[in-house]
């Protein structure tokens, strides 16, 4: 495996002032990235520039929530202005409002597709526009949820964007691929701001603060971990080893990464002349009926005390 280096690349990475976004920034800056960092709070930004230049790192802020063509054009332009290209695109910026259907407002919904979704449009389509003017190729990385690759209860809004972003990687990786542009999905699992609110994970998240690794049956079972065991993969997909994977949802966390599967049929059945009503509740049960999917993301398996 050849050594990854990103020397003279330049990265933007979305909601990057902390969390999952500035552990991917400061893993690309560590393999020789330069990094436009982004944030809606400029005090959160500049300390994420800060802490990336004290490693040995080349870092910007740019503070602007995404969500708009202006926004994406702002932090594409930035990357250009400050290192003269753009050849690695993170979206990671997010937000959330969970609540059941029935409870969800417009706005609730409107305000996570608007940064989730329609942000990684805007930014990807931006840096897709870049990318293919310098002729060099490049990278877009998707973050994704498994929220989007099986559903969660209370997320109507977030597992549908996830669910979009991960449709967007595979179809954009059929559209760019000419010019050399891979796009892939990841699927980070990790403690954050967002998972501690998870009661189940809340008391090992706590310990973890005080000092106390994950233990075995987080890290290798849940393929749960810190931020810091998501972050290898971007450097990785932005590399020269990773040129030949595009159109993936990769998941990663822990000590644990996997490749999800694309939807696809899995049962089918026919009839002559096609379907009724009727013959469809006659075969139902032993045809495709006896191959229906679970929906959810599993609960953690803890061990017994």
């Amino acid at each position: 495996m050849p050594s990854i280096d990103l020397t003279g690349k330049a990265a933007v990475v979305t909601g990057s002032g902390r969390g999952l976004g500035l552990a991917y920034a400061h893993a690309l800056a560590a393999r020789g990235a330069s990094v436009v960092v982004n944030d809606v709070d400029e005090a959160v930004a500049d300390a994420a520039v800060k802490s990336i230049t004290e490693a040995g790192g080349t870092a910007v802020a740019e503070v602007v929530p995404v969500g708009t063509t202006e926004a994406a054009e702002r932090l594409v332009n930035r990357a250009v202005e400050e290192f003269g290209r753009l050849d690695i695109l993170v979206t990671n910026a997010g937000i959330l409002r969970d609540k059941v259907l029935w409870k969800m407002t417009d706005d609730d919904f409107d305000a996570v597709i608007t940064t989730h979704l329609k942000g990684t449009f805007t930014c990807a389509r931006a840096a897709a526009v870049r990318m293919r003017e310098q002729g060099e190729g490049g990278t877009l990385i998707l973050v994704g949820s498994p929220a989007g690759q099986r559903g969660n209860f209370g997320q109507t809004n977030y597992a549908a964007a996830k669910a979009g972003i991960a449709a967007m990687a595979r179809t954009w990786s059929m559209e760019l691929g000419r010019a050399n542009i891979t796009v892939n999905a990841i699927v980070p699992v990790a403690a954050t701001a967002m998972t501690e609110t998870i009661p189940a994970f809340a008391p090992y998240i706590e310990a973890l603060k005080n000092g106390q690794p994950f233990p075995d049956f987080l890290r290798k079972g849940e393929g749960f971990g810190t931020p810091e065991d998501c972050a290898a993969l971007v450097p990785f997909l932005a590399s020269e080893a990773a040129r030949g994977i595009t159109g993936q949802a990769i998941g990663i966390g822990g000590d644990k990464v996997a490749l999800w599967s694309h939807p696809q049929e899995i049962a089918a059945a026919y009839a002559d002349g096609g379907w009724t009503p009727d013959t469809l509740a006659d075969v139902w049960p032993t045809s495709v009926g006896a191959a229906l999917q679970s929906v959810g993301i599993p609960a953690p398996k803890f061990p017994e005390a």
